[in-house]
């Protein structure tokens, strides 16, 4: 994984075996720095800055993977865990952000997200985001929280 950014009380990273390769559209992961295993056992404190936080994190990906020449459509948001349950393990929330560009050769826009086990290979010429992609999010997080809808004051939080 690759930071990207961080809050109070989340962690933004990039995958290094992503769902969804970086000339498809890319694979951004937030997960939460308590474990819980779905977001009803969210404070509504932690839920509020969950949101905006996602909604900050997509706005930044797709500008800044637009500026790197990945033409994004559309980005989808799943909340997951489940290959948690293969190893006998409980899950731990965390949501994916894939990036869905236009000119997308594995995961076509148009399509649900493919994700088979990774034990078929689907997934072995899937490239990361690189540390130019991560800078270029990184700076656009920094445009869009200057922005007046993402002012804590307006989500009733306080950090």
């Amino acid at each position: 994984m690759a930071y990207i950014y961080e809050t109070k009380n989340f962690l933004v990273e990039s995958f290094e075996t992503p769902h969804i390769t970086r000339t498809d559209g890319g694979h951004i992961k937030i997960l939460p720095k308590v474990s819980i295993k779905n977001r009803t056992e969210m404070s509504p404190a932690l839920a509020i800055e969950f949101i905006r936080l996602t909604m900050i994190i997509g706005e930044s990906f797709e500008v800044a993977m637009n500026n790197r020449g990945i033409k994004i459509i559309r980005l989808n948001y799943q909340d997951m865990g489940n290959w948690a349950f293969k190893s006998g393990k409980e899950p731990i929330f965390h949501m994916h952000i894939y990036g869905r560009a236009k000119d997308a050769k594995y995961q076509a826009y148009q399509e649900a997200v493919n994700l088979p086990d990774r034990s078929t290979g689907f997934y072995k010429d899937f490239e990361a985001l690189n540390e130019d992609d991560i800078q270029e999010i990184q700076k656009q997080i920094s445009f869009v929280l200057k922005q007046e809808k993402y002012d804590l004051k307006n989500w009733g939080l306080s950090f």
